[in-house]
């Protein structure tokens, strides 16, 4: 979450931490109305980031190690011709691990090593995201994780949804202010926050160590839309 404050004029006894979103309270001596309002905009998502990742396994962990790498560059170069820049491709993990085998009675078979290296991919053509997808499958990727859409530029939606957001905010107080009898005074405070606008698709692995074979239909991907919310929280003096 990204949030940005400033204050009109100091008020002493002011409580905004103390309002939810949509909610409204007095302060603590009586003369002050803190009021949360609420605004939203949805938009469309132009940019998606997924982490793509290779896992291999062999009792032998310096092959363990030279076939993930091999999986990972071939995947690297898939993404490449898809339209991914090598700028927008970041390695996010890199592990190697152990466990031991056993057989049914309990009696140790041996060690098998296992190595996971996984690539976080800007994709910025959502058009394409299954064929790229099905392209980094089928050149050797078996883990998908989190796939993340957002809006790169987000201050007009921003914009509007705050100035519906203050909109929410001063008809709460005017509303309050009727049903409760009080008169509001000047405006003493003014903040708010801004809600991090992202849609996720939850993670889903492929399993295996390899790449599977083509198939004729695409992976479908849709990005539908994300919401941008900002709450703005405003405090009166009682007069």
């Amino acid at each position: 979450m990204v949030k940005k404050s400033f204050v009109l004029v100091f008020a002493a006894a002011l409580l905004l931490s103390a309002c939810a979103p949509g909610t409204a309270a007095y302060g603590a001596a009586g003369n002050t109305l803190s009021v949360t309002g609420a605004g939203s905009v949805s938009i469309e998502p132009d940019v998606a980031y997924v982490s793509i990742g290779v896992h291999t396994e062999s009792t032998d962990v310096g092959v363990a190690v030279a076939n993930n790498a091999n999986q990972v560059e071939s995947v690297m170069d898939a993404l490449r011709e898809s339209g991914v820049a090598d700028a927008d491709m970041q390695t996010n993990n890199f592990s190697v691990y152990s466990y031991q085998d056993y057989d049914f009675e309990g009696n140790e078979l041996g060690t098998t090593f296992s190595v996971d290296n996984t690539v976080t991919v800007t994709v910025r053509d959502l058009s394409r995201m299954g064929q790229l997808l099905d392209s980094a499958i089928n050149a050797g990727a078996n883990s998908i994780w989190g796939i993340q859409f957002a809006r790169e530029d987000r201050d007009a939606a921003q914009a509007e949804a705050r100035e519906l957001a203050v909109q929410d905010a001063m008809a709460q107080a005017e509303e309050l202010a009727g049903l409760t009898g009080v008169t509001l005074g000047e405006l003493v405070s003014v903040s708010y926050s801004v809600s991090s606008p992202y849609d996720y698709y939850y993670p889903y692995g492929l399993g295996g160590g390899g790449g599977g074979a083509a198939e004729t239909a695409t992976t479908s991907i849709v990005p539908g839309m994300i919401t941008v919310t900002v709450n703005v929280y405003l405090a009166y003096d009682l007069q």
